[in-house]
């Protein structure tokens, strides 16, 4: 048994001798990154950002994206209720909503929640309803008091205002003289027709009968025209701008995409070594392609902005820059992985050099160039939404333009949206293209 192992081992050296990182090498890997993940939890102090950070506010913001607020102000002056909009308020200059009830004594009721969750207040008095309990509120001190037994589910503000809380409908704040609410609806609010628009206000049943067959609004204008010209030009949306800050993302992005490719297709040829042998030739075009993509696209941006001034000129000229030396790369490593058993036996039918790459380089490379190509051109429109945010134009500086007022975050949710429709055209697009030439079809 032992002379048979001996055998063994003088047969087959390498797999009873290994060398050392053979053997040990996954484990000393496995530990390595333990020990990496340790020290970058303590290098960006993350156990502390957990603990500090505001994590409320991330349910805020997501909440924003999908729904709008409603807010009101009720004073009681001269024995009644007057009620008070925001000037900017998505209920319009004039609103009537059919949550604020007048009622036959003179109060008026407030549903937040719906019967649930309300108010109704007098001159005098509010009568706050939640989780089944009525709150009797006593107004015209110098403080709200509660009349009778605490419901318990008031809490008190900085200024000693009474505030009851539902959640994400909204919240009831009763003050000395006044009762603010504040209403949550889901949606986006006036997406269609803002509260200029003749349209607004009304049901969607109601827009659409007037677009097609109701008498026109305007004298001698199609009640369609009108309608597509309010929706085009709805102040608070404002989709035409949208629209077009992304139409101008995708021509940049092309742009940008189709001229770094001109310019890098001839000087791959240059520095791939089996098509130009020629060391200087090919290390300087390299060393070019290295330092064109090593500069990221954002920074590029930044140049060309402070060059040209915002707008899409700087944009095209950063993508420019960054896919010649992106797409110079890839076109010359693809160049130097042909067979060049083609190219030789064109050659040696004495035919032009530049018949040689036509026919004997270019049917090899073209599905690589132009499914590459059409990959860079989807991630450059990502890209491009990036860089319009440091004033290269596009939708990516309208993006920022929204987020910056903290409090239009449904806009930037239709922004990223769009974005993300674009994103899913193109690459469906760039499968087809690609699945095409390696002659697969879906």
């Amino acid at each position: 048994m032992t002379d048979s192992a001996l055998s063994y081992e003088e047969r087959f050296p390498e797999a009873f001798r290994q060398p050392f990182w053979r053997r040990f090498g996954p484990v000393i890997f496995v530990l390595g990154l333990v020990l990496y993940l340790f020290y970058a939890w303590w290098f960006f102090d993350v156990g502390n950002v957990i603990r500090s950070g505001h994590w409320d506010r991330a349910g805020l913001f997501l909440s924003d994206w999908v729904s709008w607020n409603a807010s009101a102000e009720f004073r009681t002056s001269g024995g009644k209720v007057t009620p008070r909009y925001p000037k900017f308020s998505p209920l319009g200059d004039d609103p009537h909503p059919d949550w604020v009830i007048a009622n036959a004594d003179g109060s008026t009721t407030i549903e937040v929640t719906g019967q649930a969750g309300a108010v109704t207040m007098s001159a005098t008095d509010a009568f706050v309803i939640k989780d089944g309990s009525t709150a009797h509120v006593k107004l015209g001190g110098d403080k709200p008091v509660i009349i009778g037994a605490d419901p318990g589910w008031f809490r008190l503000d900085d200024d000693g205002d009474l505030v009851a809380d539902f959640g994400f409908s909204g919240q009831i704040l009763v003050e000395n003289d006044r009762v603010k609410v504040n209403r949550r609806f889901l949606g986006w609010p006036n997406f269609f027709f803002d509260s200029d628009s003749p349209f607004f206000g009304k049901s969607a049943g109601e827009d659409v009968s007037l677009i097609l067959a109701g008498p026109d609004l305007v004298e001698g204008r199609p009640n369609w025209q009108l309608a597509f010209d309010n929706f085009w030009n709805n102040d608070e949306w404002q989709h035409g701008d949208v629209l077009t800050k992304l139409l101008q993302t995708i021509v940049m992005a092309f742009l940008g995409t189709f001229l770094g490719a001109l310019v890098a297709l001839p000087l791959a040829f240059l520095a791939a070594r089996n098509i130009t042998p020629n060391f200087l030739v090919n290390q300087v075009l390299k060393r070019v392609f290295d330092f064109l993509r090593s500069m990221d696209m954002l920074i590029w941006a930044l140049f060309f902005t402070r060059a040209f001034g915002p707008g899409p000129l700087a944009g095209s000229a950063a993508i420019f820059l960054t896919e010649a030396g992106t797409l110079g790369k890839i076109y010359a490593e693809g160049l130097e992985n042909i067979d060049d058993k083609e190219r030789e036996g064109i050659t040696s039918t004495g035919a032009h050099p530049l018949a040689v790459q036509r026919f004997g380089v270019m049917p090899q490379i073209v599905p690589v160039l132009v499914s590459q190509t059409v990959y860079q051109w989807e991630s450059n429109t990502r890209g491009a939404t990036i860089i319009g945010a440091v004033g290269a134009g596009g939708i990516g500086l309208k993006l920022w333009e929204a987020m910056r007022t903290n409090d239009n975050w449904a806009n930037v949710a239709y922004m990223v949206l769009l974005t993300l429709i674009t994103v899913f055209c193109f690459d469906m697009f760039s499968n087809f293209i690609r699945s095409r030439l390696i002659g697969r079809e879906r």
